[in-house]
């Protein structure tokens, strides 16, 4: 019997801390998307590695292939990307509370070559077994073909993706699934 309560009781915190990901809502206007994640650590520590993505964005994701050239500069106000002939601001910061919200606004990635563009909330929560953190990204405008038709799901699926190895990273200090600690 002890070991049946110590097997559900693993089983239950690896399904608190495992991520949730949607698209919540869709029109041809747009289309939201929320990520939700437990982490299992305070929530400074969440927000210091969230400050730091050339720690554990996916190098796929970026401009450049490399994701070490990505900065979150918050007293300038951007979400950056070093590139070899100049930079892509791929989101403008418009709220920053330290260590609970950060808000930003822009259109990530293939988003750009678009008429759309999003705002980007990311909050974090104390919680029992660490920090809850939610990612919601609203996106309307204009996009050949379709915006939510074409975009809702490649983009819940990328900050899926994202908002996964944050939180490994965090975790076990390394943002890939399959590296050893």
């Amino acid at each position: 019997m002890r070991k049946m309560l110590t097997l559900a009781a693993v089983t239950m915190s690896l399904v608190a801390g495992a991520a949730r990901a949607e698209v919540t809502d869709q029109s041809p206007a747009g289309f939201e998307v929320t990520e939700k994640v437990g982490i299992l650590a305070p929530r400074a520590k969440v927000w210091a590695a969230l400050m730091t993505p050339a720690a554990w964005w996916n190098s796929q994701h970026s401009w450049s292939g490399d994701a070490r050239n990505l900065t979150l500069d918050l007293a300038n106000g951007c979400f950056c990307e070093k590139l070899a002939g100049g930079f892509v601001r791929h989101m403008t910061l418009t709220y920053v509370d330290q260590g609970a919200q950060l808000r930003m606004f822009g259109g990530l990635g293939p988003l750009q070559f678009t008429g759309a563009a999003g705002h980007m909330g990311i909050a974090l929560k104390d919680s029992p077994g660490g920090t809850d953190l939610t990612l919601t990204y609203d996106v309307g405008g204009y996009a050949k073909g379709g915006l939510a038709e074409h975009w809702a799901a490649p983009v819940d699926t990328v900050l899926a993706e994202q908002v996964a190895r944050l939180k490994r990273y965090v975790e076990t200090g390394r943002p890939d699934a399959s590296a050893a600690p």
